[in-house]
């Protein structure tokens, strides 16, 4: 089935297209959730949110603006941002004993490990304190640039000078 008549379907609310949809973009949709929400348990109901808005929102959805894969991948993003910012979900962490993390000091597949390991994390500290604060929130809490622009208080355009600057600054220390 091509995108094109997956769409046709959804839009009809044919209840084949649902199966045809998660058998499509389960694997890849479930793979960018688990980048943010670690616990399996939350990526799957979190997967389930993602399905059930896509198929909601459909009618929002326009081929002008962008590709199929791209909206719903922004969904599923947006929708494990949502979680990490919910209550319910930072009260459930502080209820977990240490021996739930410990796995997380042996991973070596870990972000930060890797940001580590070939040393980047050194080369931003040697940035302005503004920088450290950007990159942090953009790279490797993964805000996008309006959402880092609310919550340093800055106008968006002066967030992605200030990345792009950033970068630049982060470029000549790396060498590239």
């Amino acid at each position: 089935m091509t995108q094109e008549e997956l769409l046709a379907l959804i839009y009809k609310k044919d209840e084949r297209a649902f199966t045809h949809l998660y058998d499509m973009y389960s694997k890849s949709l479930f793979s960018v959730i688990s980048v943010l929400i670690k616990n399996r348990e939350e990526a799957e109901d979190v997967l389930q949110e993602v399905f059930v808005k896509i198929w909601k929102n459909i009618d929002m959805y326009s081929e002008t603006k962008g590709r199929f894969y791209t909206w719903i991948l922004n969904i599923a993003r947006n929708t494990s941002i949502d979680k990490l910012r919910s209550k319910n979900f930072n009260d459930g962490l502080k209820n977990l004993s240490s021996d739930n993390f410990v796995h997380l000091l042996d991973d070596s597949n870990k972000l930060t490990n890797k940001i580590d390991a070939i040393g980047i994390q050194e080369f931003v500290k040697k940035l302005k304190p503004k920088c450290i604060e950007i990159i942090d929130l953009l790279f490797f809490k993964g805000y996008t640039q309006l959402e880092a622009s609310e919550q340093l208080a800055i106008p968006l355009g002066t967030v992605k000078t200030q990345n792009r600057n950033c970068i630049n600054d982060l470029r000549k220390y790396l060498k590239i």
